[in-house]
């Protein structure tokens, strides 16, 4: 086994050199063009030129727009999965004992779940906003480098391959099941972690699943580097003459700030893990307790585990940042502010990991540092919030669908940041540390504020790289969906914790303890888990359907920013772009057209402006 190992290895290994060198020789890979310009290194500088059709323009695209497509398709589908595994998870848990799967699939899943949503969604997601929409936003032709931002995409489809493989490959091999070592991947369990739930599992054989999973986690953290880079060279060398740091918009200087932190902290989650794959398959001991011991692995993952939480979020504030006030009727409430709390939250998120590990036995002294510092970050955030809060006060609100997400995601937030000041302070840490308090917690982060986010930012910007709008009402109805189903499922998980329910078990038929209120609480969330999926399924009818057949839009001001004097640069962009040669030849007449946040209005009337 440790020789088929080896070799599953070396063929890895040598596929990705094989593509890599294949990427190289492609000198004139430029199907797409940009409008004009010059690059970094002369990477943009290139004419216009006819894009292919068909498949072929999205497989060998560089535009930023397309590629910016690209990855949310991809995100899409990764959330996809990531949701249809929690919901199988939720169902099991529904009721003590093994009902619908057993441990060792609730294991794959758990651990499938966290890796496709914080990895294949997370991090892509905010790739898709920032690839189609910061080159707009600074006045740029295109980033500095389109095939590497190209390359860096194409990335992802193998890594996502490899991180699921086991779950494709166990129908065919006795030794090969879904990854089984949770998404924080702790050893001893992760260096040895065998393929149970197979006929080879009781007998010891090492998962090659859970290797495929590091191999694709590795994979991902490079095009995110990748991205990195060219997000970074991008708004410091290609903004346009009128584009200064003094009038940066804030969506880029939270990506800025995103990407600094990726650069820092995503090499060292991918040093640890071949370390950790070394340890798996070549007899190393860098994490055994007789080398450098399991706690190792807990700082060098929490090292980069706790600053991605800000990798994560940062950009959703700045799309909030950025949305907010366009529904608000004023500018955003001490922008400078808001830009330094982004900075500092950048500096502090790497003095904070080992709150991760209060209960691991580290010197007091150390926890009580990194408790004052856990603490200390709470108060760039709240800045933030502050400042949406008072954007808010007094304006001339609209409540769109983008405005209804955008007060969700504050809502969310404060309820998921509150619970994570107390997990900062030590001895009530020690005390709900792997409960579903930290769950609950955590899923209002990612939820309940970024998953929110997302949807803001697909609502508003939908009318530009669609050129039609979505029903409003189907909007709404999965904005209530969502919210609702947010907090029902994720306050249960908190009221769980506090009654002592362990994360992570597949079975809650304990011997001892409130097994009815565990049950209780578990079919509430399910019932919570539920509504939300429910709003998923009308986002996506609505957003499919919308996009082939809702209204076009004929003015390049839909949401009526104007009149406050908030429409920004993508819309001028999409007005001389995309929109002019929509309705250049008068086709489009009178009842298909939509403006002002959905309401279908006459043609004519629009020209008549």
């Amino acid at each position: 086994m440790e020789n088929g190992q080896v070799i599953l290895a070396v063929l890895m290994g040598a596929f990705l050199v094989a593509v890599a060198g294949a990427l190289t020789r492609l000198d004139q890979w430029d199907p797409s063009p940009t409008t004009g310009g010059a690059g970094v290194g002369d990477e943009a500088s290139h004419g216009h030129r006819e894009k292919p059709s068909g498949i072929l323009r999205w497989l060998t695209t560089v535009d930023h727009k397309d590629i910016g497509m690209l990855y949310g398709t991809y995100a899409v589908v990764a959330f996809a999965w990531g949701g249809i595994a929690v919901m199988l998870m939720r169902l099991e848990l529904s009721f003590p004992g093994e009902t619908i799967i057993g441990a060792s699939t609730y294991n794959a899943l758990l651990t499938s779940h966290g890796i496709t949503m914080l990895f294949l969604f997370g991090t892509p997601v905010i790739s898709a906003f920032a690839n189609y929409f910061i080159p707009l936003l600074i006045d740029a032709d295109d980033m500095a480098f389109p095939r590497i931002n190209a390359i860096a995409f194409w990335l992802l489809p193998p890594a996502a391959l490899l991180v699921w493989g086991g779950f494709f490959l166990a129908p065919f091999m006795d030794t090969v099941a879904g990854a089984q070592t949770s998404w924080t991947m702790y050893p001893p369990l992760s260096a040895s972690s065998t393929a149970m739930g197979t006929p080879a599992g009781p007998n010891g054989v090492i998962n090659a699943g859970a290797d495929l999973m590091m191999l694709g986690l590795h994979l991902s953290g490079i095009s995110a580097t990748m991205g990195a880079i060219n997000f970074i060279a991008t708004i410091f060398t290609e903004r346009g003459e009128d584009v200064g740091w003094h009038n940066l918009d804030i969506l880029s200087w939270t990506i800025l700030t995103q990407s600094a932190l990726i650069l820092f902290a995503f090499p060292l989650l991918g040093s640890a893990l071949l370390m950790l794959l070394a340890d798996r398959n070549f007899g190393t001991m860098f994490f055994e307790v007789g080398g450098g011991g399991p706690i190792l692995w807990q700082h060098l993952f929490w090292f980069f585990g706790h600053p991605e939480v800000y990798i994560l979020v940062l950009p959703p504030m700045g799309i909030i940042s950025y949305v907010l006030p366009r529904f608000a009727g004023r500018k955003l409430f001490g922008f400078k502010f808001v830009v330094y709390s982004t900075l500092a939250i950048g500096v502090l998120s790497f003095g904070v990991w080992a709150h991760h590990m209060f209960a691991s036995g580290m010197d007091p002294r150390l926890e009580a540092a990194f408790m004052a510092v856990t603490l200390s970050i709470a108060i760039p955030s709240a800045v933030k919030t502050f400042n949406w809060i008072t954007t808010l006060w007094q304006g001339s609100i609209k409540l769109t669908a983008p405005m209804l997400f955008c007060i969700g995601f504050i809502s969310n937030f404060i309820i998921g940041g509150v619970t994570g000041v107390f997990l900062a302070a030590i001895p009530v840490n020690q005390t709900l540390h792997e409960t579903y308090y930290v769950v609950g917690h955590f899923h209002y982060i990612v939820m309940g504020a970024i998953g929110f986010s997302v949807f803001v930012g697909l609502y508003y910007w939908f009318p530009l790289y669609t050129g039609r709008m979505y029903q409003q009402a189907l909007a709404k109805w999965h904005f209530w969906l969502s919210m609702v189903g947010t907090n029902v499922v994720f306050f249960a998980m908190i009221l769980l914790g506090y009654g002592g329910m362990p994360r992570k078990y597949a079975n809650y038929e304990f011997p001892i303890g409130p097994t009815n209120l565990f049950t209780d609480l578990h079919q509430i969330a399910t019932f919570g888990a539920i509504i939300l999926f429910v709003g998923q399924l009308i986002f996506l009818w609505n957003f499919v359907v919308s996009w082939l057949e809702g209204p076009r839009v004929t003015d390049d001001d839909p949401w009526d920013l104007a009149e406050h004097g908030m429409k920004g640069r993508e819309w001028d962009w999409f007005g001389e772009n995309k929109l002019l040669p929509m309705t250049d030849g008068g086709e489009d007449d009178d009842a298909d057209v939509a403006t002002d946040g959905g309401q279908p209005v006459n043609a004519a009337d629009d020209a008549d402006e």
